[in-house]
């Protein structure tokens, strides 16, 4: 939307369309351009415009016509007109269009039963197809019948062709004008094109025309048969069609002339695509070219005809290739003598009938359409496959979404009007475009305004729109006036050379902002010496994230402070666990506790090495208020006053955990080792309360008797373990010795027996 660099509230909305125009006159900064006006919805919110103030029209559609699809079944009692059936819902519709934005609409088709068709049969009634007239003769009764099995209204017509009748297409000499055939063979002279009967519920009629027909000749094996296609196309009034199916059965044995072949007859003005029926006879074909292919293909589709073309096998493969340039026609192959033609009518009706194909007339500049079709069986398709449902039976139902969306608007502004049709069909959808190229309050606007110099503009949307010769945010300058020396003076700042800051243009003596390629990065001011990314930051963040930057300062959010708005006054951060911020020992700076109390530390300045705990630290005050006595009990009037003491008579009484106020349970000894019990803690006024058991817990003396006894107990015990250990150990010893004695004794006795 910046880069549009739109001048008005229109240009900005064919920007594209989530673009918005600010029209709040205050908007704008010093130094910004007008185009800044036109922004991204959000970016314009964010930049302070109020909703109401931004302008931001939307397409919409408008169903005009939506009479529901026909349903009635074949043989019913009820006979609709043709124009009273409707196979294509809605009929009407009106979009509004902005640009790139699609509106979306749905287009339902449903193939009525009993729906009347309209059939024309051409024939080539060149000397090959001799033996072929003799069957069609009676091919408008049999036809009647079969087509009632189909719709109860149908109507059959006839005509035929030969060739130009110029050289070197037939022979001019004049026995051969009257008969072209050789031998004694009674021919009818050439003729380009016949409409020998015009559609008729009549088959006898058809029987009776057709029987009168006599066969003709001419010299080359292409046939006329484009001029012949091309006048049933167009001679709607002659040939009688109505705005039903329009079936076309193009019948020939031979291939076919197209644009172009005419120089060999000197014809050289191309086809005018123009009805020259005089007495059912084209009277032109000496005058006009062939018509082309794409020709045909376009009075064709422009006249709703359906083609079949029944042909014989030796020019299938030429005919199925021109079917594949015409949209909705159909080959069938037709035996020697057509006696297979009413089949093969039927076979080609059924295969154009099951499927349906949407066109849409030539869209303006600018304008895209695409197709989603819903067709039977959950088969979907898009692009140009979107366009088209095939294999559906007469009484089904198809569904097409149709998107239209506006690139660009017309020159005028201008609405069009675009048609949608299924090809073959004489139904349409009409849709009126409407494109949304201004906004609003451009209608309300003020011309040669006094808010525009000396009324030197029209102004509108909150901006001056300058007229022709006029520049300026407010139409104030000239064109003759925008490079003046003196003008640039008034875009310097004092004592400073640069221009507009280095940072924008002097245009009419005012600094026009230059654009940045980031587009929320703005210059603004006076001298375009603002801007709103030059900041300081704080982790990586302008302003840290916690406020804006206003001409490189940062305007903090509320709870933050500082350059970049990288300190927090949120205390919470703070809170010691008794309540207390920062414990009551330092001050909360940025979310961060500064500790006064040097020998406290930590987040909340509860940390402290050297300190005792909250009992060793209030112990001697608590003893000597409570039980007068202790180290502080001489002092203690005047050092152990700062709490408030309450009494209580055992540990059950003491305040337990889960009070509001921050409590420490304590458990001390005295100067007579006994031990007294009381709870400290703080409320949020920062008074201190003590509860205390009044009596201490102090232990009983040691049972004398009992522990001399057991003394003397242990030292008799201990003598008599020692005298058994001597005693054994004895006994031992004297044993070792006695078997000494015994051994020497032996051997003294073998000393004196030797």
């Amino acid at each position: 939307c910046i880069k549009a660099n739109a001048k008005s509230c229109g240009e900005c909305i064919q920007a594209g369309p989530n673009c918005g125009w600010c029209k709040n006159t205050d908007f704008l900064q010093e130094g910004e351009p007008t185009s800044a006006r036109c922004d991204d919805l959000a970016a314009l919110k964010s930049k302070g415009c109020p909703m109401e103030d931004i302008e931001n029209p939307r397409g919409s559609k408008q169903v005009l016509e939506d009479r529901e699809v026909t349903n009635r079944k074949i043989g019913a009692a009820e006979k609709l007109k043709p124009e009273a059936i409707t196979q294509i819902q809605p009929q009407k519709l009106v979009l509004k269009l902005r640009v790139g934005e699609p509106q979306t609409f749905s287009l339902k088709f449903k193939r009525a039963e009993d729906y009347p068709i309209d059939l024309y049969y051409l024939m080539d009634l060149s000397y090959s197809m001799k033996d072929d007239l003799e069957n069609v003769k009676s091919l408008g009764t049999a036809l009647m019948l079969e087509m009632e099995k189909i719709t109860s209204d149908f109507r059959i017509g006839f005509g035929s062709f030969v060739e130009k009748t110029v050289m070197p297409y037939i022979s001019t000499t004049p026995a051969k004008l009257r008969n072209p055939c050789t031998g004694d063979q009674n021919c009818t002279s050439p003729f380009s094109y016949k409409n020998v009967l015009s559609l008729t519920s009549e088959g006898n009629k058809f029987n009776e025309l057709v029987g009168k027909q006599h066969i003709s000749g001419n010299l080359d094996s292409p046939e006329g048969g484009f001029d012949a296609i091309m006048q049933v196309a167009v001679c709607g009034e002659q040939i009688g069609w109505r705005n039903v199916t329009r079936l076309l059965v193009f019948s020939t044995d031979a291939g076919f002339h197209f644009a172009g072949d005419g120089k060999l007859g000197g014809i050289v003005l191309p086809n005018d695509g123009k009805c020259h029926l005089e007495n059912n006879m084209y009277t032109m074909s000496h005058y006009y070219d062939y018509p082309s292919i794409a020709h045909l293909v376009q009075k064709l589709s422009e006249n709703n005809i359906q083609t079949i073309f029944a042909v014989t096998e030796e020019f299938q493969a030429v005919y199925k290739e021109l079917k594949n340039l015409i949209p909705k026609s159909a080959v069938g192959t037709l035996s020697s003598n057509s006696s297979n033609v009413i089949q093969l009518i039927i076979d080609a009706y059924n295969s154009l009938s099951s499927e349906v194909i949407l066109e849409n007339s030539k869209l303006p500049k600018g304008v895209t359409i695409s197709y989603k079709s819903f067709c039977k069986n959950g088969v979907n398709d898009t692009q140009e496959d979107g366009r088209k449902c095939s294999n559906i039976s007469i009484g089904d139902e198809v569904k097409f979404e149709i998107n239209v969306t506006a690139n660009e608007c017309p020159k005028k502004g201008q609405n069009e009007t675009i048609k949608i049709k299924p090809l073959g069909f004489t139904e349409e959808v009409e849709i009126n475009l409407q494109f949304i190229c201004e906004c609003q309050c451009q209608s309300e606007g003020e011309p040669n305004s006094p808010a525009c110099h000396e009324g030197n503009g029209t102004f509108e949307c909150g901006a001056c729109r300058c007229n022709e010769g006029r520049i300026g945010r407010l139409c104030e300058c000239s064109t003759d006036e925008v490079n003046s020396e003196d003008m640039d003076a008034y875009c310097r700042r004092e004592n400073s050379t640069e221009i507009c800051s280095n940072n924008g243009e002097c245009i009419c003596g005012q600094c026009v902002c230059k654009k940045r390629e980031n587009t929320n990065e703005v210059y603004s001011g006076k001298y375009c010496e603002c801007d709103n990314f030059n900041c300081d930051r704080s982790n990586g963040l302008i302003c840290g994230g916690n406020g804006i930057c206003k001409c490189r300062v940062c305007e903090c959010f509320p709870n933050f402070t500082g350059s970049a708005c990288d300190c927090s006054l949120d205390t919470l951060p703070c809170m010691a666990s008794n309540g207390q911020i920062c414990n009551g020992r330092g001050t909360c700076e940025c979310g961060t506790c500064n500790c006064t109390d040097p020998k406290f530390q930590g987040p909340t300045c509860e940390t402290c090495q050297t300190c005792l705990g909250v009992c060793p630290e209030h112990k001697d005050c608590v003893q000597c208020r409570a039980f007068e006595k202790g180290e502080k009990k001489e002092t203690c009037s005047q050092e152990c006053m700062y709490f408030n003491m309450t009494r209580v008579e055992s540990r059950d009484k003491l305040p337990q955990p889960g009070q509001p106020d921050p409590l420490s349970h304590c458990k001390e000894k005295d100067v007579d080792d006994c031990w007294f019990y009381f709870t400290y803690s703080v409320n949020s006024n920062g008074e201190a309360n003590v509860h205390v058991v009044e009596t201490p817990e102090c232990p009983s003396g040691p049972d004398i008797i009992p522990i001399v006894a057991g003394v003397v107990a242990g030292i008799v015990l201990i003598g008599l373990a020692l005298l058994l250990i001597w005693k054994l150990l004895m006994i031992i010893h004297d044993r070792r010795e006695f078997a000494k004695f015994e051994k020497e004794k032996m051997n003294a006795k073998w000393d004196t027996v030797s």
